[in-house]
């Protein structure tokens, strides 16, 4: 059976951070991480739930981090973590996203930013309920 993946998406900037999150919810899948990975496809990435930090002893790709609070808002954040460290504990953290190096940069996410993250069925039912900018402005 194939694990969930959940899609996150960046409401204060309207971007997209990952389509392709596995959530590690358990001791066992937090212990593992991504180690033994060697790689992480740009649409990949793993949700540390619940984390105040996190190691990439073992994993041999820089990673950027996001550090979410409870309500998944962006506390801290962290561009091309280095592999073999041990991240800062962010006491206020709830959880923390993995993602390929340069998502942070591409996404523009920053500290304070909402986000969603949610089933890729939830989060198109979501998309469709907002409506477009460009029609509000066309008029």
């Amino acid at each position: 059976m194939q694990k969930q993946k959940y899609c996150v998406y960046n409401q204060t900037r309207e971007s997209f951070l990952s389509l392709g999150v596995a959530a590690a919810d358990t001791t066992l899948a937090r212990l593992k991480g991504l180690i033994g990975k060697l790689t992480l496809g740009l649409d990949d990435g793993l949700w540390i739930v619940p984390s105040r930090g996190i190691h990439t002893v073992g994993v041999l790709f820089p990673l950027d981090l996001v550090y979410l609070d409870e309500g998944h808002k962006v506390i801290h954040v962290i561009e091309s973590f280095p592999t073999f460290r041990i991240s800062p504990l962010i006491t206020q953290a709830a959880s923390v996203l993995e993602l390929p190096t340069h998502t942070i940069y591409s996404s523009q996410t920053q500290p304070g930013d909402q986000l969603v993250i949610c089933v890729a069925e939830e989060m198109e039912q979501r998309l469709k309920m907002v409506p477009p900018n460009l029609s509000s402005q066309a008029k």
